[in-house]
């Protein structure tokens, strides 16, 4: 299968709410504001932009601009988006910028209204609603190699990232956050402050098996549930569906570069740069003895030469990097990751949050699973 690539494009609003249809005196129901962030990631054709390579800044400027009527607005009295629940303005945003902004092929529009609760629209129009939960806990892996850091005791302020499709459960009014936090209590009880391995079905305590317990344990009682995430850092973690395990690794390096492709005058086609953000996706199935699908450290390891090779440099000179824009990048780091990690499908590269490219090794759009 041929990769897909697609662009990413954020932009921040502040605004003020009320959301009537929650329950009398659930406290949303009160007049409340958020720092909301909204991110777009779409799969653009060639000439979209008005020169190649220039596609984020593009995409930036519309996600902006069709933003813009949000910000230090009552919501409640923006015309067309109903009630301002996180799902209703990611359909919002999404129509007009696929009407009057002209964005194609939008894969995901998500919107973040606090540091631990958001929404994904997806391109079938789900929306898989978040909450991020916390909990401190020790833990070791029994069966790393002799000398391994991770066999030794050790701590982590781990994070949990709970997705549920709001659009197919069976509940009678939509999902709302507070049935998530109700669901998640026990577990956090049984989590925080503990040591891992002394809890049944976690005695080899890696961030995938934990994920799979937390879905195992939560799937039953949380039909809509679609992802757990399990941040066992906060740069590496890993991510189960009920059958697949993947992990990412993210990292930032310090470039510069410049867009050949811009006009004249363009201060992109002079000398700038970046400090990216880079992440790593790998799939693979659990091994069975270690508990994980790669080892972090390994990728850490392997990617060394690769990371070395972008780091602090001028990357204009790097003949086989095409341009210095996100995709061009990314695409690069996908080809020389893949050869010594073939179990990497997936690059994201952010020049600022929210704002850069997406490249998979295959074809398969479910492969755009947030994390």
């Amino acid at each position: 299968m041929s990769p897909r690539s697609f662009h990413s494009a954020s932009a921040g609003f502040e605004a003020a709410l009320h959301v009537d249809l929650l329950p009398e005196g659930h406290r949303s129901r009160r007049l409340h504001g958020h720092s909301f962030f909204a991110a777009v990631r779409a799969e653009l054709p060639a000439g979209w932009a008005p020169f190649a390579g220039g596609e984020v800044a593009e995409l930036q400027r519309r996600m902006e601009a069709c933003c813009a009527p949000l910000d230090y607005a009552l919501l409640n009295q923006v015309e067309g988006l109903g009630a301002p629940t996180d799902e209703n303005i990611a359909r919002w945003i999404r129509r007009r910028l696929e009407g009057e902004f002209g964005v194609p092929g939008i894969e995901q529009v998500g919107v973040q209204s606090s540091a631990h609760t958001g929404v994904d629209l997806d391109r079938a129009g789900h929306a898989h609603l978040w909450r991020r939960y916390r909990f401190q806990a020790a833990h070791r892996l029994p069966n790393v190699p002799a000398g391994h850091k991770c066999g030794r005791m050790h701590g982590h302020g781990f994070e949990v990232i709970l997705h549920a499709d709001q659009d197919i459960g069976e509940s009678d009014s939509g999902l709302d956050y507070d049935r998530i936090d109700d669901i998640w209590a026990p577990l956090h009880f049984e989590l925080n402050y503990q040591c891992l391995n002394e809890i049944e079905g976690l005695e080899n305590p890696t961030s995938e098996v934990i994920s799979a317990w937390l879905w195992r344990r939560l799937k039953p009682l949380l039909p809509e549930l679609s992802w757990v995430t399990v941040y066992e850092t906060g740069s590496c973690g890993a991510n189960f569906d009920g059958q697949n395990y993947r992990i990412w690794k993210e990292m930032t390096f310090d470039s510069a570069i410049r867009l050949k492709n811009a006009p004249e005058g363009s201060p992109l086609r002079g000398i700038h740069g970046h400090t990216w953000a880079l992440r790593l996706h790998l799939n693979a199935p659990l091994d069975a003895v270690m508990g994980w699908t790669v080892d972090f450290g390994d990728v850490k390891a392997l990617f060394d030469p690769v990371f070395k090779a972008i780091d602090h440099r001028p990357l204009f000179e790097n003949d086989a990097i095409d341009d210095g824009d996100a995709l061009s990048l990314a695409r690069w780091v996908l080809a020389q990751g893949r050869a010594v990690l073939p179990q990497l499908d997936r690059i994201d590269v952010y020049e600022t949050r929210g704002n850069g490219a997406i490249v998979l090794a295959s074809a398969r759009a479910d492969e755009l699973v947030p994390v």
